[in-house]
């Protein structure tokens, strides 16, 4: 065994601190009066290390050397154990698409433990893929290296845009085939076998208190919520009623933190159903996810949500806020004072509102004056929001590439324009328009109208050369210039069906400076193409995995 690997310093409070499911074998099945459910992973025939994250390696103290291992490989895959590693299954529930699902819990995911670095941080490793367990609801717990490859790429790609996320240690292949139905049509194939190992300080989901709270059991709720707190939350004190109201009101803030860097970056979950909530604020469980390319407020990657659109981009934040309201239900029985529960959901409200606000501005590059947005008169603030709502109707009056329109607008020379009139589109925004043939009559005013209005708006206070200058750097570190586009992804998959891995690797290396031009790379900056906007896996995706 490779000495890095034996080091790994199990903590494992998760089982010790909580009850168990009494039951041992591996059936699909209510369980009650537990927290979760011991399980092996299934053995992986012919397991193959093919996407390696060296900064989650070097958080967890597991040398590089030692990564490219048999043990490595075996252990991951869920193959082999550590001495300490106890794999289990925990059990939540939740609400899907706005209908309470009942049971739900860790059908695909197996947890092998909490570790405590040297930083003294705790991480807990969690295989995706690796088998049944008794909440895989007559399913066979595996996953496919399709979804496995999107979630490996996304966590890692979502950490370095500085979106809050769980984390990828390690893509495998397992050397086996899962048949499975892409997009529920009947036409079910077998494709390669893979498994994810997931890494976070906690995978615990709204849908854990959900769960017990809808079992009426009051006595393992306030345990749960008691263990949450000592263990993710120690900075809160001794639990107490008053502990459970701050509690909440953290979460919430998290939640807010996290779905505000989404609306940043554009990009859009899919699935926000309650069990996919984290409570520390991380973006959980990548599935039919996508970025946004041709801005559209209305659209949502997730082929069973494209009747409802209950989850698209820009419903979000009011989801948001709905699961927030089911998690205080759930933990109400210990809450006598509900209000402040109340309070601190309408809290949410106000500080996205104010904060979306700062961050759209942060977008746009004029919060240099004014970082905390706290020092804007009245007036200013009211055309500030009249030219951020022009902004989003003019986004969508023809396909236009969000990613690139914030990043190109960086780029226009907006000293030079305030002393010409804006007839035509500057140069640097062409690149943002799918359809440029469109941009005339009624569609090219109403953007250069809009341009003139941003444009006036910098000249406001000093406008120099210098100030533009850092107009632009407070954009481009906020707008990035590269993101994990769907057909980048694809393409990244069928490279890898075909046995060529090179790029998991290549795409990994370009999203970890999301914010930097990268001149090397600029074809990963591109548009979507033409060819990608029908294609499967390029524009939306289903559940399938």
């Amino acid at each position: 065994m490779t000495d890095s690997l034996t080091l790994l310093k199990f903590d494992n409070r998760f089982i010790e601190q909580l009850p168990e499911d009494p039951i041992k074998e591996n059936t699909c099945r209510m369980v009650t009066d537990a927290c979760y459910s011991h399980v092996w992973p299934r053995l992986a025939s012919s397991p193959k290390l093919i996407g390696l994250s060296a900064e989650v390696a070097e958080l967890l103290n597991i040398e590089i050397a030692d990564c490219h291992s048999e043990e490595f490989k075996n252990i991951f895959t869920g193959n082999q154990l550590l001495p300490d590693m106890v794999p289990y299954a925990s059990c939540y529930g939740g609400h899907q698409f706005g209908h309470w699902a009942g049971q739900l819990g860790d059908g695909r995911a197996i947890n092998l433990g909490e570790i405590i670095n040297q930083q003294q941080q705790r991480w807990a490793l969690q295989l995706k893929g690796a088998g049944p367990t008794p909440y895989s609801r007559h399913s066979d717990g595996l996953a496919v290296l399709r979804s496995s490859l999107r979630e490996f790429l996304c966590s890692e790609a979502m950490f370095h845009l500085a979106v809050p996320t769980t984390r990828a240690l390690s893509l495998c292949l397992t050397g086996d085939t899962v048949r499975r139905d892409m997009f529920y049509d009947g036409n079910a194939i077998d494709e390669l076998g893979a498994v994810v190992c997931r890494v976070a300080p906690s995978f615990t989901r709204f849908g854990h208190f959900q769960i017990l709270a809808s079992q009426g059991n009051n006595t393992l709720l306030k345990q749960f919520l008691d263990f949450t707190i000592e263990t993710d939350f120690p900075h809160l004190g001794k639990p107490s009623e008053s502990v459970y109201q701050q509690w909440f009101a953290e979460v919430c803030q998290l939640t807010k933190t996290m779905v505000l860097h989404w609306m940043r970056v554009g990009f859009v979950h899919g699935v926000m159903n309650t069990d996919n909530m984290s409570i520390l604020g991380l973006t959980i469980d990548y599935g039919p996810y996508g970025w946004l390319e041709g801005y559209d407020q209305g659209w949502t990657p997730n082929t069973t949500d494209a009747e409802g659109k209950r989850y698209c981009f820009g419903r979000q934040p009011i989801i948001a806020h709905w699961n927030l309201a089911q998690l205080s239900q759930a933990i109400s029985p210990l809450i006598e004072d509900t209000d402040a529960l109340k309070l601190s959901l309408d809290q949410f409200c106000d500080d996205y509102q104010r904060d979306w606000h700062c961050m759209m501005l942060d977008k746009l590059g004029l919060s240099i004056s004014d970082p905390d947005c706290s020092e804007l008169d009245k007036s200013e603030q009211t055309d500030d929001i009249s030219l951020i709502t022009e902004l989003l109707k003019i986004l969508q009056l023809t396909e236009t590439d969000m990613t690139i329109f914030y990043r190109r607008l960086a780029k226009l020379d907006t000293v030079k324009l305030a002393a010409t009139s804006i007839e035509q589109i500057p140069e640097p925004l062409l690149e943002a328009y799918y359809q440029p043939q469109l941009l005339q009559g009624e569609v090219l005013s109403e953007i250069c109208d809009w341009l003139s209005l941003y444009v006036k708006r910098c000249a406001l206070g000093v406008n120099t050369p210098d100030e533009a200058a850092r107009r632009k750097q407070v954009m481009n570190q906020t707008n990035p210039k590269y993101v994990l586009r769907n057909y980048l992804a694809q393409q990244a998959i069928d490279k890898a069906e075909a046995g060529d891995y090179s790029m998991i690797e290549e795409l990994l290396d370009v999203m970890r400076k999301p914010y930097d031009e990268q001149p090397a790379k600029e074809t990963f900056a591109m548009k979507r193409p033409e060819w990608a906007r029908h294609k499967a896996g390029c524009s939306m995706l289903s559940c399938s995995s």
